[in-house]
């Protein structure tokens, strides 16, 4: 009937959620993420890579609001394109972070995503990099998305610095199977990058293979 107030739930913000991981290690970075993009309740894409590149040797690793986050990485990867034919050389992993932070701070009224940076290059070997609305912070190792909260407990006891890359691999895929384990957001397969000098690997483990732990 006309002058019915609508429901509620066409007025509500639609909640997303995700799991995206970096670490590095002596020589590079391990990035990983799950698979699952949801809509509030509703599973909208069980097996979306989270894991973009931006240039050959640099990735990001997208939480948010699917499509701001796409565009964010498609904007930088441009630009990226850009310095490097202007450089005449591979750019480096904090200009690719600080990319994506300035373009988080200008819109950040109305974009809603949180970008990972991680990659390798000559200067300063792997690094990994935390961007949100116009921080740049780099770290050891970053976690976010929904699924973060569940996990800050075991990344925090787990960690250990100068773990090698086997050793960081593994830390990547035990953190997703958990989160993934009680976040109702986060699922599917666990994607995983590794960057080092030689170049890029990519790796998918399917939702059968993850580990257990209180499920054993």
């Amino acid at each position: 009937m006309l002058g019915e107030a609508e429901p509620q739930w066409l007025s509500e913000e639609v909640k997303t959620g995700t799991t995206i991981i970096a670490i590095q290690f002596n020589g590079g970075v391990v990035l990983g993420s799950d698979s699952r993009v949801s809509a509030g309740e509703s599973v909208v894409n069980r097996v979306m890579n989270k894991l973009s590149p931006l240039h050959d040797k640099i990735y990001c690793a997208l939480s948010g609001s699917a499509a701001d986050a796409q565009t964010i990485a498609e904007m930088v990867n441009y630009q990226l394109d850009v310095h490097s034919m202007e450089i005449g050389e591979d750019p480096q992993v904090r200009s690719a972070a600080t990319l994506v932070k300035n373009i988080s701070y200008k819109y950040k009224e109305e974009l809603s995503a949180h970008l990972i940076v991680a990659g390798w290059d000559r200067k300063e070997g792997g690094q990994v990099f935390a961007t949100l609305k116009g921080l740049l912070t780099r770290q050891p190792f970053a976690v976010g998305g929904s699924g973060s909260s569940y996990v800050y407990g075991f990344v925090d006891a787990e960690y250990r610095k100068g773990m090698g890359k086997k050793e960081c691999q593994q830390f990547v895929i035990n953190t997703l199977s958990l989160a993934m384990n009680r976040d109702g957001s986060s699922g599917g397969v666990a994607y995983l990058v590794t960057i080092d000098e030689h170049g890029t690997e990519e790796n998918v483990i399917l939702g059968n293979d993850l580990p257990t732990f209180f499920d054993q």
